[in-house]
C-alpha cells in the first residue's frame, strides 16, 4: 500500500497539528519506509542521503511513543556534530511541541554543570555528541534505566570523526531491550559490524541515492584557474542572484579570505568554521535560518546540521576532498521538495577528487561556461536590488510551530518548594485559561519557565502580576530564552 499522506499513520492529534504547521504535507520515501516499522518497534539500519527527511522519519514515531509522565529520558539520539545535535533537538521539540515532549541537547564546549542541572529535569529525549553523552553516562548524570530507543544519526560521519569506540561504549551501557535505529548516508564495514553486534535482526532499508542527487538539484562544474576563483565567484553570484547561498571552502583560511572579499564588496554575508567560538557558530547558524544575511561562507562544519529550506544555490569554491562531502554539501539545497543548484569550481589540480565524486554519485557532472561580461553587466541591477533587501524566510518551522506560544519567566523554583502542579493549578484558574493552554514547565533552583499556548500568554502574564503561587508572590516576565 502506498502511503500518500501522514493521515494514514493514525498519529495523535497533537503530533498531527505540529507536523501540519511544519508543512510536512506528504511523507518522503524514507519516512514512508521507516515510520510504520519504527512504530512497530523494529530495529532498523537505514541507508539514506542527507536532505531526505530522516529526522522526521525517526522524530515522528519517537514523539508519538513517548510516555509523557516518565521523568527519565526514554530516547537517546547520537549525532556527529554539535550543530546537528542542536538542529535535531529543535526538530524533535517542534514535532513534540503540543504533546509537551521535552528534548535536551548535550555537547562539548558547553559547561558540564549546566547540562547536569538540566538533566535533573524531566527530559523525554536527549540528543548529543558521543563524547559528551558518554561523559554524562560515566559520571551518572544521565539516567539510562528508562531508555527505550537509541538513534544513531549520520553513523558514517561518527566513524569518520573517530567516535566509533564512544558509540560502542554507549550501546553497551544501555538497556538490552531497547529499539535501535541507525541512519547513515553510507554503510562502512565498521558501522555494519556495530549493527550486527548490538541489534536484534535489524530490518535494512536503502533509499536510492540517485533521486536525491538528481531530481531536485541541478549540478554543474566550472573550470577555473586557482587565481581566478574570487572574480568568478562574484560573477556567478551576480548572474545567479540567489535568494540564499552557501559557499563551501576546504579550509578556514579560505573561508576568511572569501568572506573578507565579499564583505568588502558589501555582500550580506557571514562566515562559519571550526575556529570560531561555539556560541558564535550557533549565532551565525541561527542568523542564517532567520534570514539575517543572504550568503554563508563555510567549511564542512555547515555541511550537516543546517536545515534552511530556501537555500537556492550551493557553490563549492573548493572541490571537497572526500566524495561523501560533495553529497552532504550539495544536500543543503533542493530540500523539502524545492529545486536547487550546485556549482563546483574545478582547477587543473582537482582531477582525482572530481573523479572519485562522480564515481560515487553515479553520473558525470556537466561543465558549464563561465558567465560572459555581458551576462554579468546585464544582471548587475537586479543583483544590487536584491543585495540591499532583507532575505525573506518562507519556511522557518520553529517560528510557525511557536507562533501562538509565549514563554514566561517566574523568579521562583525548587528552592521555594514549587512544583509543576502548583503552576498548573494557579494558571488554569485564570478566567479564559485551561490546563490545555499550559505547555512545558521547566523548574530550576531559583526560576521557572512556563510555555503558554494558544495565544493566551498576554492574558496569563497580566493576571499573574496580581496572583500568588502557593501563597508566594513571584515576579513574572516574558522570557528572553
Amino acid at each position: 500500500m502506498s502511503i500518500r499522506s501522514f493521515d494514514e499513520y493514525q498519529l495523535s492529534e497533537e503530533i498531527h497539528r505540529a507536523i501540519t504547521l511544519m508543512k510536512y504535507e506528504k511523507p518522503t520515501e524514507v519516512q514512508r519506509e521507516v515510520i510504520p516499522l519504527a512504530m512497530n518497534k523494529e530495529d532498523l539500519v537505514v541507508k539514506s542521503q542527507t536532505g531526505s527527511g530522516k529526522t522526521a522519519a525517526f522524530g515522528i514515531p519517537i514523539c508519538e511513543m513517548m510516555n509523557w509522565e516518565e521523568r527519565k529520558p526514554q530516547a537517546l539520539i547520537l549525532t556527529p556534530t554539535r550543530e546537528l545535535a542542536v538542529q535535531v533537538r529543535e526538530d524533535i521539540a517542534n514535532i513534540g511541541r503540543f504533546k509537551l515532549i521535552k528534548a535536551l541537547a548535550v555537547y562539548g564546549k558547553e559547561p558540564f554543570a549546566k547540562q547536569k542541572e538540566e538533566l535533573k529535569q524531566r527530559n523525554h529525549v536527549v540528543v548529543g555528541t558521543p563524547g559528551r553523552m558518554l561523559d554524562h553516562i560515566e559520571r551518572e548524570t544521565l539516567a539510562l534505566d528508562e531508555i527505550k530507543y537509541l538513534i544513531l544519526d549520520e553513523a558514517d560521519e561518527m566513524l569518520n570523526m573517530g567516535f566509533i569506540n564512544d558509540v560502542e561504549e554507549i550501546m553497551k551501557a544501555l538497556p538490552a531491550d531497547r529499539v535501535t535505529m541507525v541512519f547513515s548516508a553510507t554503510l562502512p564495514k565498521d558501522v555494519e559490524d556495530l549493527c550486527h553486534k548490538y541489534m536484534e535482526n535489524p530490518q535494512h532499508i536503502e533509499i536510492a541515492s540517485s533521486g536525491i542527487t538528481t531530481a531536485s538539484i541541478e549540478h554543474h562544474l566550472m573550470e577555473v584557474n586557482p587565481k581566478g576563483k574570487l572574480a568568478l565567484l562574484k560573477d556567478i553570484t551576480v548572474v545567479e542572484n540567489p535568494d540564499s547561498c552557501i559557499i563551501f571552502c576546504n579550509t578556514k583560511e579560505h573561508v576568511d579570505t572569501v568572506f573578507s572579499e565579499l564583505e568588502r564588496a558589501n555582500y550580506s554575508c557571514e562566515k562559519l568554521h571550526g575556529g570560531l567560538e561555539q556560541e558564535d557558530r550557533f549565532s551565525v547558524m541561527d542568523g542564517f535560518k532567520r534570514g539575517n544575511f543572504r550568503y554563508l561562507v563555510a567549511t564542512d562544519v555547515a555541511a550537516r546540521g543546517i536545515d534552511v529550506d530556501n537555500v537556492t544555490l550551493v557553490i563549492n569554491y573548493d572541490v571537497p576532498m572526500e566524495k561523501e562531502g560533495y553529497v552532504h554539501r550539495t544536500g543543503r539545497t533542493g530540500r523539502s521538495g524545492n529545486k536547487g543548484r550546485a556549482i563546483t569550481f574545478v582547477t587543473p589540480n582537482d582531477g582525482k577528487y572530481l573523479k572519485a565524486i562522480e564515481k560515487y554519485i553515479g553520473f558525470s557532472i556537466p561543465v558549464m561556461e563561465a558567465p560572459s561580461e555581458k551576462d554579468v553587466s546585464g544582471g548587475k541591477s537586479a543583483f544590487e536590488e536584491k543585495l540591499s533587501g532583507r532575505r525573506v524566510v518562507r519556511n522557518n518551522k520553529t517560528a510557525r510551530v511557536s507562533k501562538d506560544i509565549m514563554k514566561l519567566h517566574f523568579n521562583g523554583g525548587k528552592k521555594k518548594k514549587l512544583r509543576p502542579v502548583d503552576f498548573v493549578g494557579t494558571i488554569a484558574n485564570i478566567p479564559g485559561v485551561t490546563a490545555e493552554d499550559i505547555g512545558i514547565i521547566t523548574i530550576q533552583d531559583t526560576l521557572t519557565y512556563v510555555d503558554i499556548h494558544n495565544g493566551k500568554g498576554s492574558l496569563v502574564l497580566e493576571a499573574m502580576e496580581h496572583t500568588t503561587i502557593k501563597g508566594k508572590k513571584l515576579k513574572v516576565s516574558l522570557a528572553i530564552k
